[in-house]
């Protein structure tokens, strides 16, 4: 098949470019430092903080046996019967505080979903999740609540800290799906009101361990 003349002296003026790179005029300004001052305070505080102001409840347990006591007087006082979770290192943790509560079947008709998560960061309040965990994709959008169970060592001060280690934990084998979840869904697409849970969980917690 031809080419045409015009498309030709296109596709020549496009070799010519490539042959001969122009270099970055402004090098300093592709830099690789963060735009974002570092924050003043410990990445626990600082994540507390921003989640609470987008409508998450925080709660902070210093140990394993605090998440058991703290989970279970939550659970009775919402009054949650059936508490959904998939994840064999949080039942076996769990099953003290909600063993006659606990299911792995279900899901559309829980009352709450718990998960683990890749990561949390501090400066936007965001729970890092992804196809990678055993909880998959719709266990922590598809139940009217969420609980999310992280340690401190999973806490990154930014978005690239926490895209960073999870290039390093999976390697060449990313999850098929990385999602940032900030604070519960929410939208204002309805006569610009803003309305909550509609796209995913009404309600969004955290529990942080010490850890």
């Amino acid at each position: 098949m031809s080419i045409s003349p015009a498309k030709e002296n296109i596709l020549k003026k496009i070799r010519e470019a490539l042959s001969h790179p122009t270099a970055i005029p402004f090098p300093a300004s592709e830099g690789n430092a963060s735009v974002y001052k570092a924050p003043q305070q410990e990445n626990e505080i600082e994540f507390a903080e921003q989640f609470s102001k987008l409508q998450g409840r925080f709660v902070y347990c210093i140990n394993q046996q605090e998440l058991a006591f703290q989970l279970s007087s939550l659970i009775q006082k919402q009054d949650w019967q059936k508490v959904y979770c998939v994840e064999p290192a949080l039942q076996q943790q769990l099953s003290a505080a909600v063993a006659d509560r606990l299911v792995e079947t279900g899901l559309k008709d829980s009352d709450v979903a718990i998960t683990g998560c890749e990561f949390l960061v501090a400066r936007t309040g965001s729970i890092v999740l992804s196809a990678g965990q055993q909880s998959g994709r719709n266990t922590s959008v598809y139940a009217p609540i969420h609980i999310c169970i992280a340690y401190t060592h999973q806490l990154v001060t930014d978005v690239k800290d926490a895209l960073t280690l999870i290039k390093d934990k999976y390697q060449d084998k990313l999850p098929s799906l990385i999602t940032f979840a900030t604070g519960p869904s929410r939208t204002a697409d309805i006569e610009k009101t803003l309305v909550v849970g509609v796209h995913g969980p009404r309600e969004v917690y955290v529990f942080l361990v010490d850890a």
